[in-house]
């Protein structure tokens, strides 16, 4: 059972898995045409750790063996779902998620990823994008989560300085959010 606050924030962990290149993982939603990172809910009693490598498990196929643990957001990151996708008949009501993200180095080969490991697969296609490409192609209520994610968590990948924004890059993220 997944974990919902008093807010109706329901607490979720994110993972940016990136590899030897500095390119990190987006999966293809299963039967959709979106793209994300992985993530998935914290169960009750299940620290935001145990439910990333539970969610890494699931969605991507990889362990603990797979990755080096690079670091994790200080706080909670949140977002509010638009009204259309909050389950009203739901009890307790969820308006959004609430989000420990982690970055992730991918120490094994890309060989190893499985999509097939659960009886509903998350994600049926995964490749590897550019640092800031998750941004553009994650629906549009996580992008703000997502920047302030790989803001925070970029020079742990990128000690020297994180990659430029791009040119598509809208002017209201050009300075780093209040955390």
């Amino acid at each position: 059972m997944d974990h919902i606050d008093t807010d109706g924030y329901r607490a979720n962990v994110g993972m940016i898995v990136a590899n030897v290149n500095g390119l990190v993982l987006l999966g293809g939603r299963f039967n959709q045409s979106g793209w994300q990172f992985p993530q998935g809910g914290i169960r009750v009693h299940e620290t935001a750790e145990q439910a990333m490598y539970r969610e890494l498990a699931e969605e991507i196929g990889l362990s603990r063996d797979d990755v080096e643990l690079m670091g994790e957001t200080r706080d909670w990151l949140r977002y509010q779902l638009p009204n259309r996708y909050i389950r009203k008949h739901t009890d307790p009501v969820c308006i959004g998620q609430k989000q420990r993200w982690f970055m992730l180095r991918l120490i094994a080969t890309d060989r190893i990823l499985r999509l097939d490991t659960m009886d509903k697969p998350e994600f049926d296609r995964w490749r590897w994008v550019e640092y800031w490409r998750p941004v553009k192609e994650v629906i549009y209520f996580k992008r703000q989560v997502y920047v302030r994610a790989l803001l925070e968590l970029g020079p742990l990948l990128f000690p020297n300085g994180i990659p430029e924004q791009p040119r598509w890059w809208p002017k209201e993220w050009l300075s780093a959010p209040d955390y």
